[in-house]
């Protein structure tokens, strides 16, 4: 039945529109701007006014007892102008949409000093709301244009050029911009990957693992990252799982161009001597969190190289690292059984077993003799690591043994 000429749908008014809009929620906003362009075009003057914007765009990102609500409407912010700018192309999209919101201090690098401050997190589910479901190139897009309004490239470069402790804020205020704007508000792993990937292509293989551990190294309670703690003694899995977690993102996409496995493994040779070569546990903790894959890479790698001091130093540690994080030892043996079969001859084999045993010695005795020197706190927690490896050495070879046995 068609509708007479007189009862036509009309367009009310532009301040009828905005009486109206005044009574709705952002979500029912959005939908409203879905229903014809001319409407559309309202509701895109109405949310460029100075007060709308004022009204509707919080910025009290210091209250702790909002954190939800406030992080909930920027999800919804996210839909509205997701909604209002579908027939625009990319680039005008994203000049309008930042428009909005480019000079709010709390969105932007080394402009808010409160700690707690959710103004990135708001900022991240704002963007992943907006951009879900774009394809790559138009993501491309999205990346090159906040990195001209932000000055990404130029404060990455400002940082992974300093030296470690130098320009610590200007560091963590990069983490947290790149954690929660690009990177942790997306809970599939493509999506991240290739945020990571855009962090990381501009760069030099020594920069990219300097990068890699701004974004993802361990932090001490104060907020300051743990440079020396990697390198003078052993951290616990907690504060390498973040590391572990990026580490994995990388090598699960090989298939990027211009990504190798021998790529992927020399960033992670350049990471683990940040600022000096890692305490041997760190190591070993990182690639057991890593998992059988890429620990098996790695030390695969290794015995190719002919490495086999250090792949036997790094084995007895991931044992160590088995016994005291409660993982089967199983496990160790049945990755020192598949290195075995990287060396093609009996006698390499055997060499190789050997100087894994001559490792277990060596490393004991230097655990042995840390223990009965230093002060007493450290006294104790390095008798407690000789306990755990004198453990870890009978538990490896009962199983190794039992194994050969069967």
């Amino acid at each position: 039945m068609s509708v007479p000429k007189s009862r036509s749908f009309h367009i009310p008014p532009v301040l009828e529109c905005s009486g109206c809009f005044l009574c709705v929620s952002v979500l029912e906003i959005s939908v409203f701007s879905m229903v014809s362009k001319e409407i559309n075009r309202y509701i895109s003057d109405y949310i460029s006014s100075l007060a709308w914007r004022n009204k509707t765009i919080i910025q009290n990102f210091h209250q702790c007892l909002q954190q939800k609500s406030i992080i909930e409407h920027y999800k919804n912010l996210g839909v509205l102008f997701k909604r209002c700018t579908l027939l625009l192309p990319t680039k005008d999209r994203l000049k309008f949409i930042f428009s909005q919101f480019s000079q709010i201090p709390c969105f932007l690098l080394e402009h808010c000093f409160t700690p707690d401050c959710i103004g990135f997190s708001s900022y991240g589910v704002f963007l992943q709301t907006l951009i879900a479901g774009w394809d790559e190139l138009e993501c491309h897009r999205v990346f090159n244009f906040l990195s001209d309004l932000t000055n990404l490239l130029q404060k990455i470069e400002a940082v992974i050029t300093g030296k470690p402790g130098v320009r610590w804020y200007q560091k963590l205020q990069l983490r947290l911009f790149c954690r929660h704007v690009l990177l942790d508000p997306w809970p599939n792993q493509p999506e991240c990957q290739f945020w990571l990937m855009q962090l990381l292509k501009p760069w030099p293989m020594v920069s990219q693992a300097n990068l890699l551990f701004i974004l993802y190294g361990p932090l001490m309670p104060e907020g300051t990252f743990g440079w020396q703690d990697l390198v003078e003694r052993g951290l616990p899995h907690s504060a390498l799982w973040d590391m572990a977690r990026a580490v994995l993102l990388l090598f699960g996409k090989l298939e990027v161009k211009g990504n190798t496995a021998n790529s992927l493994l020399a960033i992670l040779e350049e990471l683990i001597v940040i600022p000096r070569p890692w305490h041997v546990e760190n190591v070993a903790r990182l690639l057991v969190l890593c998992g059988s894959s890429l620990c098996y890479t790695v030390l695969a790698s290794k015995a190719v190289n002919g490495r086999l001091l250090e792949i036997s130093r790094l084995i007895v540690y991931i044992i160590l690292v088995c016994e005291k994080d409660g993982y089967h030892m199983t496990w160790a043996v049945k990755m020192v059984q598949q290195i075995c079969k990287v060396f093609s001859t009996a006698p390499e084999r055997f060499c190789f077993i050997q100087q894994l045993e001559s490792m277990f010695s060596e490393v004991t005795r230097e655990v042995f003799e840390l223990s009965v020197t230093g002060n007493p706190l450290e006294d104790r927690e390095t008798f407690q690591t000789l306990c755990f490896l004198l453990d870890s050495t009978a538990r490896f070879h009962t199983k190794f043994l039992h194994m050969f046995l069967k």
